[in-house]
């Protein structure tokens, strides 16, 4: 469904929700799509989805992000995906990223372990930061946020590989989850974003945490990694929100 709305270029619809975050229709048609099919399977479940917002229901409840990567669909970029998380009593229990244009389907259960296209995965055992190749994105300032993570970047950036910036937080933790990258830190993301992607890397032997490595801000300070260089990097970051904190910017 949204490989056939990309080939339609120029040609598709989009609007901004705010002045630099984009929705197209296809966001719009294809969280329709996964709203009504949920619907007629489980009409008891709740749904919170990117751009129709909370659908009440029981404590099982669907997270919805029908495009994560809306820039980079509408610019015939690939790095783009549907995230789908299953919560129960709060709790996410299954997990599906789909990348169509890079024919990728991440899998997850609760303690079933992740996929990619059917085969298992594991998260890189790389063990140091100068080894270590991490994802980023900027949401925070896509979102004209006073706290981004451009102090973060620079404090880290010396210190690991390289960086890389692909446009999908789902995608992002997909490549965690798969040993492509050691790590993935972003500000200011949504539970839709970033849900599925969490139990993914979980599944695959990672971990997933808030910038100080627990769990309390862990959907608006996303930190993902391999495991091995978490403390590493918590550690770089403790810095930088002493810095931040002493200038009286507040944290997410």
């Amino acid at each position: 469904m949204t490989l056939a709305y990309r080939g339609r270029g120029t040609a598709l619809a989009v609007e901004h929700k705010r002045e630099k975050d984009l929705v197209s229709e296809a966001d719009v048609a294809v969280e329709r799509f996964l709203v009504e099919q949920i619907r007629q399977r489980y009409p008891q479940h709740a749904i919170f989805g990117e751009e129709s917002g909370s659908h009440d229901g029981t404590s099982t409840r669907w997270l919805i992000d029908p495009i994560d990567g809306t820039t980079s669909f509408v610019r015939g970029q690939p790095h783009y995906s549907v995230s789908i998380a299953v919560e129960q009593a709060g709790k996410t229990t299954l997990a599906a990223v789909y990348a169509p244009a890079l024919g990728e389907l991440y899998l997850a259960e609760r303690g079933r372990g992740a996929t990619l296209n059917g085969d298992p995965i594991h998260v890189s055992s790389r063990h140091s930061l100068s080894d270590s190749v991490l994802a980023t994105g900027f949401a925070c300032i896509r979102r004209n946020s006073a706290y981004t993570n451009v102090p973060f970047l620079t404090r880290l950036l010396p210190q690991i590989l390289d960086v890389r910036r692909y446009g999908s937080a789902a995608v992002d933790l997909g490549y965690v989850a798969s040993g492509r990258l050691e790590g993935f830190w972003e500000l200011d993301l949504k539970p839709y974003d970033v849900a599925a992607g969490f139990l993914v890397v979980e599944e695959a032997g990672g971990r997933c945490s808030d910038f100080a490595g627990g769990r309390q801000r862990r959907y608006r300070q996303v930190l993902a990694t391999n495991g091995h260089i978490h403390d590493q990097v918590v550690a770089v970051f403790a810095d930088v929100r002493r810095e931040l904190a002493a200038q009286g910017l507040h944290e997410p």
